[in-house]
């Protein structure tokens, strides 16, 4: 049709942006690299301490998207609570 915009198909969408979204929003078996940290100190001497920095490869191991988050980061398996898992930044 004339005079509407045309769209890039979901694919080339997908290819010209990275999604980054908050581990919470991974679904089980899903990857991504951890790409910041929000939150304070607290809450960053921790993450940090359990594995999660910058680059660091994550796997969703369980997410049922109510309860703790099971997730494998650096060979270790950690159980994460739903705000602890929302200030983890990941890019799928």
């Amino acid at each position: 049709m004339k005079g509407f915009p045309t769209r890039q198909p979901p694919a080339a969408q997908a290819a010209t942006t990275e999604q980054i979204v908050p581990l919470s929003a991974l679904n089980t078996g899903e990857h991504g690299v951890v790409v910041e940290l929000l939150g304070g100190r607290g809450v960053l001497g921790r993450m940090t301490s359990l594995g999660f920095t910058p680059g660091a490869e994550v796997t969703v191991l369980q997410n049922y998207g109510h309860g703790p988050l099971i997730a494998r980061v650096r060979d270790v398996r950690v159980a994460l609570g739903r705000g602890e898992a929302s200030k983890i930044q990941v890019r799928r």
